[in-house]
């Protein structure tokens, strides 16, 4: 799960704010940080394992290797910011390009809707992302709104995808399947929530408890 945008679009405070319940408002930026919770998504449990990663512009380079680990991409814009808006296609360009698909699970995020003003109406998002045929979810990381909506969307796209391609795994326990995904965030932090965590890593395992009835 890569969460791709602008910078100053609020990739980590999202982040941050679905895995500690909190807004950070200031941080240290570091190269990578990662991140741990376990969630139930339509009566699922889901141990979802994020690694957050920088997202200032000198470290563009490593998008590709981000980009063809993740199976999943959160595309966030502002709001209030014209130009982070007209970068999602720059992004989804990218993303199809290293992935040599035209099909991705991809969600598309209007975060900062906390904010007095904006540069364009929900409406007119909408509007593009079914274009795209791209979910569309609008978030604030300070107040939490959307966050959740947005992260078990793209979750519940990217097992859409697999289980059309036959690649969800069941385990011996007939009763339980599995689906390995890469999660990976785009967006500088301050601080490790899983220090044991092994940061040379490129990507983590997320990995979907599917109860069966």
């Amino acid at each position: 799960m890569v969460v791709v945008g602008a910078g100053g679009v609020g990739k980590s405070a999202l982040t941050i704010q679905l895995i500690q319940n909190h807004f950070v408002e200031e941080y240290d930026p570091t190269i990578e940080d990662s991140y741990r919770k376990q969630v139930v998504i339509d009566g699922e449990i889901c141990l979802l394992d994020i690694l957050d990663t920088a997202g200032q512009e000198e470290y563009s380079a490593m998008r590709d290797q981000y980009m063809r680990t993740g199976q999943g991409f959160l595309c966030v814009f502002a709001v209030n910011n014209d130009k982070s808006y007209e970068d999602i296609n720059k992004y989804r360009e990218q993303i199809k390009r290293v992935k040599d698909a035209d099909e991705v699970p991809m969600v598309l995020v209007g975060n900062k809707i906390d904010l007095p003003s904006r540069s364009f109406s929900a409406n007119e998002v909408q509007e593009f992302s079914k274009s795209c045929n791209i979910p569309y979810v609008e978030t604030s990381a300070k107040t939490r709104q959307g966050v959740e909506e947005a992260f078990y969307t793209l979750v519940r796209e990217i097992k859409n995808m697999e289980r059309r391609k036959g690649k969800i795994v069941k385990s011996e326990n007939e009763n339980v399947a599995y689906c390995k995904l890469t999660v990976l965030c785009l967006a500088p932090v301050g601080f490790t929530y899983l220090p044991e965590f092994n940061s040379e890593s490129l990507s983590v395992m997320m990995v979907i408890a599917i109860f069966v009835n």
